[in-house]
C-alpha cells in the first residue's frame, strides 16, 4: 500500500493539486493509493496526515509527500519524522516555486526531511539542480504530466492580442504584470483583451482587479475554472502569458503548449527547464512590462514565428504525457 499526503483542496474552491491528479492516475495503474488530506482546516489538515500515517504505519511500503515551499512545508516536516520514528520509506515530491529559498532559510528542517528520504522527486530539472547544489544527492527527476489527449492541438496561423493568463492569483505569480500589459498595449494603439483564469490565494486578487479598474483596462476575471472549462475556453484566445517571478515547471504553460498557444513568459526559476527562447516560446525579464509587450507584438505580426513554437511546443508537452511518464513513477514505486 502507497499513503500519499498533500492538500486535497479542490472542493473548497482551489485548483486541483497533484495528489489529487497523480493519485487517481497511479491509481489508475493499479497501485493502492490512499490520500489524504482533504480537511480545510490547516491544523486539522496537520493531525489528519499525521493520523494516517501512524494507521497504516504497518501495511505502507511508500508514503509520498507533496513538498511546498510556504506554510505547507511544515506538513511535509512533521509527516517526514513521524515517517522516520516508524523507519517508513518517505518520498517528497518537490513543488512550490520558492523552495529554493526554503532550503536557505530552513537548513536544519530540510536536512531533516530531505537527507532521510528514500529518495526526493523533482518534477523540475532546476529544482533538481538546485538540491544538488545543496548538497541533496538522492533526487530523482519525474516531470509533471499532462495527458496529451484531453488537450486539442488549435493551429494559430494568425494571432490577435487576445491574451490568457492561467495560474491562482498569488503574489508570486505577479499577477498585476498581465494587466500592465495589457494597458501598455492598449495605450499602443494594439486591440487587446484579457482573460484571466484562477481561484484567489491572497490579496493579489482585490489588488489586480482594482488595478485593471484604475487603469481602464477591460480584463475578464472568470475565478476558477475546471480543467475541461479552460481547455474550452483558451479557443478564444491567441497567446498565452506567463508572469511569474518564481517557479518550477507550471502544469498550465504545459496544458498552453499542448493547446497550441504561443507562450510568452517571465525568465525564472525552472522557465528557462521548460522553454527555449526563441525555439518553442519567448522568455522575457522578470516584471519587465515593456519586453512582453514587445515579444507580444512580434508574434502578432510574424505568422511564421508562431507556427514554428506552437508546432514544437506542442512536440515538447507531448513528451510530458501521462503514457511517456508513467514509466518512471512504476519503476520507483515497484
Amino acid at each position: 500500500m502507497i499513503l500519499y499526503v498533500g492538500n486535497i483542496v479542490s472542493r473548497h474552491g482551489k485548483t486541483a493539486t497533484t495528489i489529487e491528479t497523480l493519485g487517481a492516475l497511479l491509481q489508475q495503474e493499479g497501485f493502492d493509493i490512499r490520500l489524504t488530506s482533504n480537511k480545510q482546516n490547516k491544523f486539522l489538515r496537520l493531525l489528519d496526515m499525521l493520523w494516517n500515517v501512524f494507521k497504516y504505519r504497518k501495511q505502507v511500503e511508500y508514503v509520498l509527500i507533496d513538498t511546498y515551499s510556504t506554510t505547507n512545508f511544515l506538513y511535509a516536516y512533521y509527516v517526514s519524522q513521524l515517517c522516520r520514528k516508524f523507519e517508513l520509506k518517505y518520498i517528497p515530491i518537490l513543488h512550490g516555486g520558492n523552495l529554493a529559498q526554503r532550503l536557505q532559510h530552513s537548513k536544519a528542517k530540510s536536512d531533516a526531511i530531505f537527507q532521510h528520504a528514500y529518495v526526493n522527486v523533482s518534477p523540475s530539472l532546476f529544482l533538481k539542480s538546485v538540491f544538488e547544489k545543496y548538497g541533496y544527492t538522492n533526487v530523482q527527476h519525474i516531470p509533471n504530466n499532462v495527458e496529451i489527449e484531453n488537450y486539442p492541438f488549435t493551429k494559430r496561423s494568425k494571432v490577435g492580442a487576445k491574451l490568457l493568463w492561467v495560474r491562482s492569483f498569488a503574489e508570486i505569480y505577479h499577477p498585476q504584470m498581465a494587466v500592465n500589459v495589457a494597458h501598455q498595449l492598449k495605450e499602443s494603439g494594439v486591440k487587446v483583451s484579457l482573460c484571466m483564469v484562477g481561484p484567489k490565494k491572497d490579496d493579489s486578487f482585490v489588488q489586480t482587479q482594482t488595478l485593471a479598474k484604475q487603469l481602464n483596462v477591460d480584463v475578464t476575471f472568470t475565478g476558477k475554472l475546471s480543467k475541461h472549462e479552460w481547455i474550452s475556453l483558451s479557443k478564444d484566445y491567441d497567446i498565452f502569458i506567463n508572469t511569474t517571478n518564481f517557479d518550477n515547471t507550471p502544469v498550465s504553460l504545459i496544458e498552453a503548449m499542448a493547446l497550441g498557444l504561443p507562450v510568452v513568459s517571465t525568465n525564472v526559476g525552472g522557465i528557462p527547464y521548460l522553454l527555449s527562447d526563441g525555439e518553442d516560446g519567448i522568455l522575457v525579464a522578470p516584471e519587465n512590462v515593456q519586453e512582453m509587450c514587445t515579444a507580444i507584438k512580434t508574434l502578432l505580426n510574424s505568422p511564421e514565428m508562431v507556427e514554428k513554437l506552437t508546432k514544437n511546443a506542442r512536440e515538447k508537452a507531448e513528451t510530458f504525457d501521462w503514457n511517456v511518464v508513467k514509466a518512471q513513477w512504476k519503476q520507483l514505486l515497484a
